[in-house]
């Protein structure tokens, strides 16, 4: 018997089956970077409308982390897909340099002994050694963009820029300096932002403190009651007994009702609603009666003792007194405290701050000088004890903040920093148009904002609503300076302030940073300089990170302001994402960004926090190292962002096995276009075989759906919709067809070329629709169609061309794989019953209604083609009935039907009709299929 095997048309590509990505994705990156791929593409761009995707700073310390790996993976997904989309879409990443962690690094690698200009070269050195180990594995991630002119802000431009924008933050009227209580860290010596608050468990003393009432008489006239001789006490509640020396006032709400109660320890006044549960804290019901009640307006001006220093502090009232717990009456400290502060600013409070930058009490403080915060805590508890004012005293578990970096419990404590204030009015100085406070221009900002996803805007609206004004100061080497001079005995700026700082920041332009802290301010000031201080305060590293749209946005000329979009982790929503939306308010009157993209964090596969204590962290080098970017790539595609993201060995090995999936579909193309060359075997579409045109019509469908979920960045529907396409549209149906037109056509037949005609353009489509996922592969496959010295990320969408009735095409193919479906069922029940082997063992017959066969009939004999069986009949029924019996023809040994005229031709033995006409005649004529 002759082996026709040559005969056949057997797929062949360089396309390996396995991809190696660990192995050859670094080639990839070579090429990239010696073609400087990133350049050829903002070339091919110029002239579209831009996309600006904004990159949020990284912190230049340490190696990427998987958190890293998912933000700049989403952005290098939505960046590709937009320039594919047709726009202008260049990528600028930065990094944020300045601030304690790298302070601490060098502190713990060179000492603390260093002179400051030393130290700050120091960490500029530590902070640029970092950038480029950073770099190093972004890159490796596959992520196109200006790596070689990203964005520092420890850039002289830069630094200088920051302070241009600090100034215009002032002449706009939103900064002032004040004594308010801050986030204090004692570990970092410093003011901490919002953003560098955590709330953390802590234990801490819970006690019920009586303030003795100074003039009996007058308590009593407010109650409307006669003369009392016993000993009379407001009692408070407090979790922060060292904050006692710092007392003003005890706040009462003006509306609750108050009681005055005869205890066997004297009268006691406390909230109403609460004297039960306080009197069994006390250990006082028994006997404990109700003589008066009143309001706690009426008690507002009772003069009261302190409990251990020798000096009265009045009653006051507010609405921030609760009744939830305690006793309705609160200690007040507005030195401590915020809401303590805003009410003492009502009445003129003394804002008094006894604690030092160390959280030691000054020297001077009765009882607690010179001793730590925490130590102070038992010796007032004792005081107290001993004097009868301690009513109670208990432990509370409770939610406390601390600072992010260390870890450890922060105070509030008041010191003289400066703030931009929230409810602040801009002066119109012809920057713009003023419109209302900080915090409303902010709220509206926010509602012209788009989210991703939507309830992004509810969490940023909260914290907008609710936050205190801006602690913009810290006390630190490394960081950029607020460049002001302020008289030393009113503490007002200096009157040129604006000239001034201009001319600092000129020179920031050529030294950096130092040229302010080298800066003698008699340089600038000449005579001034002996009634001028200069500032040593440095700005939250927030503030530098926050005003990128003013140094990077409006500097960049490839750039544009506003930004498009915005993507950064869910926490940023009190970080970048606020201090961005509040500079941007403050100069521009705006948001610097037109929607905000929020990602979750990455959890383990149990849905625990990753810890390196534990030992669940997943590094992407290690990944990268062990499967290849475009699987980490493709897992970060998969996942829904919105939420945790979840990662494990076993959900990577179950993305490999999708990315298989893809990758075989990739390679049965790429094989079987291998002998197509488009510009002499292109074939008019109305030339196509029905199934081929139906393949088309699917593929434009895909392509306008993925389009759409990429502009909605949704982009684990695209890979759902990918994988299905190639295993179910392509791998389980139309290629599964069309291998035997392909493989045992004649090599050149219009049935053969139609096919490849459509492949041309599936695989077209399909390579641009997942290189912004799979970039690496998405290269590999475009270097097999177009050769070495192209790039899919230099095109566009595919065109794919046009025809007529798509829908009808849709709906009659949609029907006919239903039918095809319920054949393979019964295809499958007869060879489990060993009855056949392979399909095309079998002969079908289709019992069919009307419907059903005005639907199969005009596929003629190209059915059996579509069924994938040796003969295949439709007969008229009633009902929709399917007959599956064994064929007794004999096998042709070159397509492998079984038909009756095998052998026919003595001059072909072995062989079919059909491929004698294929091999040796006019060709088999196919229409559907």
């Amino acid at each position: 018997m002759p082996d026709y095997k040559n005969t056949l048309n057997l797929p062949d590509s360089p396309f390996p089956m396995r991809g190696d990505l660990a192995k050859r994705e670094p080639g990839w990156v070579k090429s990239w970077q010696e073609k400087r791929r990133y350049e050829a593409i903002r070339k091919a761009a110029a002239g579209r409308p831009k996309f600006i995707l904004h990159d949020g700073p990284p912190y230049a310390n340490g190696d990427i982390h998987i958190g890293h790996a998912v933000n700049k993976i989403l952005k290098d997904i939505i960046v590709k897909a937009k320039t594919l989309s047709g726009f202008d879409a260049p990528y600028v990443p930065g990094w944020d340099c300045h601030g304690l962690p790298i302070e601490l690094q060098v502190e713990k690698t060179h000492g603390k002994a260093i002179p400051p200009a030393k130290f700050r070269e120091l960490c500029r050195t530590y902070a640029a050694e970092q950038i480029e180990r950073q770099k190093a594995d972004f890159i490796r991630l596959g992520v196109l963009g200006d790596w070689d002119h990203p964005y520092r802000t420890m850039d002289f431009q830069f630094e200088a820029d920051t302070l241009r924008a600090l100034g215009q933050v002032q002449t706009a009227g939103y900064l002032y300096q004040g004594a308010k209580p801050v986030h204090w860290c004692v570990d970092c010596g410093s003011a901490l932002a919002e953003a560098e608050v955590e709330y953390e468990d802590k234990t801490s003393p819970a006690i019920d403190v009586g303030f003795a009432v100074a003039d009996r008489a007058d308590l009593a006239r407010r109650f409307d009651i006669a003369a009392i001789n016993e000993p009379i006490q407001v009692v408070i509640w407090t979790t922060t007994p060292w904050t006692l020396p710092a007392n003003q006032a005890v706040a009462l709400h003006p509306d609750f009702q108050y009681a005055l109660v005869r205890t066997t320890k004297g009268l006691l006044i406390l909230a109403d609603s609460l004297t039960d549960a306080a009197l069994t804290r006390y250990g006082l019901n028994e006997g404990a009666e109700v003589i008066a009640r009143t309001t706690g307006q009426a008690l507002e001006g009772t003069l009261l003792w302190h409990p251990f220093q020798e000096r009265q502090v009045a009653v006051i009232v507010g609405d921030h007194v609760t009744a939830d717990a305690g006793t309705g009456a609160v200690h007040t400290a507005p030195g401590h405290g915020l809401d303590d502060y805003v009410i003492g600013s009502r009445y003129g409070l003394k804002v008094d701050n006894p604690v030092g930058d160390d959280g030691r009490f000054y020297a001077g403080v009765p009882l607690v000088g010179g001793m730590s915060i925490w130590q102070a805590n038992p010796l007032i508890l004792e005081t107290l004890e001993a004097s009868g004012n301690l009513l109670a005293h208990d432990k509370l578990l409770h939610s406390y903040p601390h600072c992010w970096r260390h870890k450890t419990p922060i105070i509030f404590r008041a010191t003289r920093q400066w703030f931009i204030g929230m409810d602040s009015r801009g002066q119109d100085s012809g920057i713009r148009d003023q419109g209302g406070t900080l915090r409303e221009q902010a709220m509206a900002a926010v509602e012209a904002t788009q989210f991703f996803p939507s309830w992004g805007r509810a969490r940023l609206e909260a914290m907008i609503k609710n936050r205190p004004d801006w602690c913009v100061s810290r006390q630190r080497n490394w960081g950029v300076p607020m460049p002001f001079f302020t008289h030393k005995e009113t503490g007002e700026l200096h009157p040129r302030t604006s000239e001034l700082l201009e001319t600092v920041a000129k020179r920031v332009e050529q030294a950096g940073i130092e040229a302010w802290f080298a800066l003698d301010p008699a340089e600038l000031l000449g005579d001034d300089a002996a009634h001028y201080n200069k500032t040593g305060h440095t700005l939250d590293v927030w503030f530098d990170s926050g005003v990128t749209h003013a140094c990077v946005l409006k500097r960049r000329p490839e750039l544009a302001h506003p930004a498009d979009l915005y993507l950064e982790g869910s926490d940023q929503h009190r970080g970048w994402f606020q201090s961005s939306l509040l500079t941007g308010c403050a100069i521009d009157g705006r948001a610097p960004y037109q929607a905000l993209l929020t990602h979750g964090f990455v959890v383990d596969g149990k849905g625990h926090k990753m810890s390196k204590s534990k030992g669940n962290v997943v590094a992407p080098q290690k990944v990268m190292d062990q499967y290849g970017a475009d699987i980490l790539r493709l897992w970060v595609a998969t996942t829904d962002y919105s939420g945790e993201l979840t990662i494990s060995d076993e959900i990577l090995k179950r993305v490999v096995e999708g990315y298989r999936r893809i990758r075989n579909t990739l390679k049965f193309l790429l094989a079987n276009l291998s002998d197509f060359d488009p510009k002499t075997h292109a074939l008019p579409v109305e030339d196509w075989l029905e199934i081929d045109r139906y393949a088309l019509a699917l593929t434009r469908k895909l392509q306008g759906e993925l389009q759409a979920h990429y502009d909605a960045y949704e982009f684990h529907f695209i890979v759902q919709k990918l994988q299905s396409f190639c295993s179910e549209d392509l791998g389980g149906f139309y290629l599964d067809i069309l291998k035997d037109r392909l493989y045992t056509g004649g090599a050149d037949s219009r049935a053969r070329r139609a096919a490849q005609n459509a492949l041309h353009h599936l695989t077209h489509a399909l390579v641009r629709w997942m290189a912004p996922i799979l970039s690496f592969t998405g290269e590999e496959v475009w270097v097999q169609l177009a050769g070495e010295d192209s790039s899919v990320f230099l095109h566009t969408w595919h065109e794919l061309p046009a025809q007529a009735d798509e829908a009808a095409l849709l709906d009659r193919w949609t029907r006919i794989r239903a039918v095809r479906a319920e054949v393979q069922k019964e295809l499958e029940a007869v060879r489990v019953a060993g009855a056949i082997g392979s399909s095309l063992q079998a002969e079908v017959t289709l019992h069919a209604s009307p419907d059903t066969q005005a639907l199969l009939a005009p596929l003629g004999d190209d059915l059996r083609f579509v069924l994938i069986t040796s003969q295949a009949r439709v007969v008229t029924a009633d009902t929709d009935r399917i007959e599956v019996t064994p064929s007794t023809a004999k096998k042709c040994e070159r397509c492998w039907h079984y038909r009756d005229d095998v052998d026919a031709h003595a001059d072909h033995p072995g062989l079919c009709g059909r491929c004698v006409s294929n091999l040796y005649g006019d060709g088999e004529a196919r229409t559907h299929a």
